[in-house]
C-alpha cells in the first residue's frame, strides 16, 4: 500500500487528520526537491518508510500525556505525524537544522495543525533551558542510546514519571546493555512494524546515574 491507507490501517483517522497527513505528504515531495530532508531512496516509499514509522509509536504515548517532545525530528518524523493523529498533546518539535525548522513550520501553517511548536534550537541547549518538562519524549534514528539518555537525564531528574521511546536499529539490544552501564533504567523493546530488524525502546524510571 503507497498512500494513506497504509495509515488507516492501524489507526483510524478522521476527515481533518486525513487532509493534515496529505498536506505533509505533499509538501515533503515539494520540498526534497530543494532540501535533502530524507534520503531520496525512501522518498517513493514515504507513506510506509516515514508515515507508517511515525505513527507506530501512537500507541505507547500514555493517555494521560500532556506535554510531548520529538528531539531531532529532521523533517518531523515522528513528531510532526504524533501530533496530527494526537491533537490533544501539545507537540514540541526540536530540530537544529533551520531550514527544516522553516518546512516543519510550513507543513504546521498549511496543514491547520494547531498543537504543534518547532524549536530550532540544539538539543542539549533546548533540554537545559525549557520550561516545558515532557511527559514523553522520542528519537528516531538520531544517535546511541547512552547518549540519548544523556540528552533527557536533567528532565528526567525533574520529571521521574516521563517516559521515552526511542527509535532503533537492529542493534537495540546492545545498545541497551551498554547505556545500562552509565545510566539506571527500565527498558522495553517492541518490534518495529515496518522493519523486521528495527525496534522501539520504551524507557521508564529514567534516569539515576550510577556511580562507580
Amino acid at each position: 500500500m503507497s498512500d494513506i491507507g497504509i495509515i488507516e490501517s492501524i489507526t483510524k483517522l478522521d476527515d481533518q487528520q486525513i487532509c493534515q497527513l496529505e498536506t505533509y505528504h505533499a509538501l515533503l515531495l515539494k520540498w526534497q526537491k530543494a532540501i535533502n530532508l530524507v534520503s531520496p531512496k525512501s522518498l517513493s516509499e514515504s507513506w510506509d518508510r516515514h508515515f507508517l514509522d511515525s505513527a507506530q509509536i501512537v500507541q505507547y504515548i500514555p493517555e494521560n500525556t500532556k506535554n510531548y517532545t520529538d528531539l531531532g525530528c529532521g523533517a518531523g518524523f515522528p513528531g510532526l505525524v504524533v501530533a496530527i493523529l494526537r491533537p490533544e498533546l501539545q507537540t514540541y518539535l526540536v530540530e537544529s537544522d533551520e531550514r527544516k525548522g522553516q518546512f516543519m513550520r510550513t507543513v504546521i501553517r498549511e496543514a491547520g495543525i494547531i498543537n504543534a511548536k518547532v524549536i530550532t534550537q540544539r538539543i542539549e541547549d533546548h533540554v537545559l533551558s525549557s520550561e516545558i518538562i515532557p511527559d514523553f519524549v522520542s528519537a528516531r534514528a538520531l544517535a546511541s542510546l547512552d547518549k540519548l539518555c544523556g540528552f533527557v537525564l536533567p528532565w528526567a531528574e525533574k520529571n521521574k514519571e516521563m517516559m521515552c521511546l526511542f527509535m532503533k536499529g537492529e542493534n537495540a539490544s546492545a545498545e541497551i546493555e551498554q547505556a545500562q552501564k552509565l545510566y539506571s533504567f527500565e527498558a522495553e523493546l517492541k518490534p518495529s512494524i515496518t522493519d523486521d530488524r528495527a525496534a522501539l525502546v520504551l524507557i521508564r524510571s529514567l534516569f539515576t546515574c550510577k556511580t562507580s
